[in-house]
Parts: C-alpha cells; structure tokens; sequence
C-alpha cells in the first residue's frame, strides 16, 4: 500500500522531527529516527506517529509534550501523539547527520549493520581492536571508535551509562572515557 504525504504533512513532519531529543538535545527528533509521519486530519487537527528507541523508553512523554507544544505554536489545534511500537526503531534508523552529531558530541554512534533481521549478542572480551581477529568471529561488527581520537582500540567499562541506550567505554589511546550509543 502506498501512501502519500500532502505538503501540509511533509511541513508538519518536519516541524515535529525539528524538536531536540530530551535526552540527547544535540540530536532532533528527526535525526533519532523517531518520528514516523504526520497525518493531517482536518484543518486544524494532526496525529504524530512517535517510535520510542525501547519500549519503556522515559523520554516519550516529553517528546511527545514537545512536539504537541512546536505543532500548536504553529497554530494547530488538536495534536494527537500516538506511539506506534511496530516497525520497532533500529539504531540504523539515525541519520547520518545525527551520527556526526553524536561523534562531535563526544558520543561513539552505534555501528551499522549490512543486514537487517535480529541483532548478535556476543558474550566475551570487552575489548576490541583493530590489530587481531575478534572471539566473536568473522560477522562481528567493526569496532567501536573513540570519538575523540578515533582509535579502535577500545575497552567496554560498563553495559550501562548516562541512559540505558549508551554503554560507557574508554580509548586505550588516548585514555579518555566516552558513552557508545548501543545498537538494537
């Protein structure tokens, strides 16, 4: 089934998608990925389709009170924010523009995969680097990059950080601690 976007809505859309994400305010909503669509539903009346990063994400609710406040300066009306769970957001849902934010905020991006379908989780070293093949094999994924110096060679401190989507790592290189955005 095909869908088509009116002006209005591709406006609309990025209008929503301009709002700074709650937690990581360097980023829009647009550039997370997760504003799906803006349906016009009358003159004055909008429904926003929100894909949270995870179910029980904290944040919706104040992406979802930002984007109704930009849409109603703009003179809409009635906002509805719905959240929509199905496509689940993937990690490969951020943009290019948000990676390069991220790496210039001090943030390793999560890596991209080749192919869609589940995620590997891969139980061994914490460490990886660019100089010795990996315990996880061939299909790993390219290591993490220090986003201050760019070294691969680096080491993973704790599964959790600053939120629940980053993990804290720290450059061997240059020794500096920094938060990796987790891939899903």
């Amino acid at each position: 089934m095909v869908t088509t976007t009116t002006p209005l809505e591709e406006e609309l859309l990025e209008l929503a998608g301009s709002v700074p994400d709650p937690e990581l305010p360097v980023l829009t909503l647009r550039e997370l990925g997760v504003v799906r669509a803006v349906h016009a539903r009358g003159a004055d009346s909008v429904e926003v389709e929100l894909t949270p990063t995870y179910t029980g994400c904290p944040a919706i609710e104040a992406m979802s009170l930002d984007i109704e406040r930009v849409l109603h300066e703009h003179g809409i009306r009635e906002v509805t924010v719905r959240t929509v769970l199905a496509p689940a957001w993937s990690t490969d849902d951020i943009t290019e523009e948000g990676r390069r934010k991220l790496r210039e905020f001090g943030i390793a991006p999560p890596r991209v995969r080749e192919a869609s379908g589940p995620v590997p989780v891969a139980l061994g070293p914490t460490r990886t680097r660019d100089d010795g093949p990996s315990a996880a094999g061939p299909d790993e994924l390219e290591a993490v990059r220090c986003p201050h110096c760019g070294s691969a060679d680096t080491e993973l401190l704790s599964r959790f950080s600053s939120t629940a989507c980053k993990a804290l790592r720290r450059c061997l290189a240059c020794r500096e601690p920094f938060d990796h955005f987790k891939e899903l």
